[in-house]
């Protein structure tokens, strides 16, 4: 895991930026939307502990996403949350898992180019609409 740091300038950027999104979208007329979340979300995950581990070391990160995520949830946008573990600058490699709801069992970490292929497989599917997905390797 990588550190993060943030100032309080940075405190409510996530959420921000969902409001942003979903105000210029609403303005555009554009619907479908696929935003990148964090791990650290899965309250059910055991392995790893994600949300356990995201709220002792980065409970700034976990609050600020959760509003992100709870301002997209409240649009009326055709949305998809992705909750990828570690990112990792590794190549792409295309074999990857999926799980509605919940982070793949042992999903450590995964490749910036694997969830970015994900993210675009899943624009164009309308039964991943209104659903949070866990990808990883």
């Amino acid at each position: 895991m990588r550190a993060c740091v943030e100032t309080k300038a940075d405190a409510h950027l996530r959420q921000q930026f969902a409001g942003a999104l979903t105000s210029a979208m609403r303005h555009a007329g554009v619907r479908r939307v696929v935003v990148e979340s964090v791990a650290f979300l899965f309250k059910n995950s055991i392995l790893p502990p994600a949300y356990l581990l995201g709220r002792l070391f980065f409970p700034g990160t976990v609050a600020d996403t959760s509003a992100m995520e709870q301002v997209l949830g409240e649009s009326e946008l055709d949305w998809t949350i992705v909750r990828p573990p570690e990112l990792t600058d590794k190549p792409y490699t295309g074999k990857y898992r999926a799980r509605e709801g919940r982070l793949p069992r042992f999903g450590f970490t995964i490749s910036r180019a694997d969830v970015a292929d994900f993210m675009i497989k899943v624009v164009e599917n309308s039964s991943s609409i209104h659903k949070i997905v866990g990808v990883s390797n």
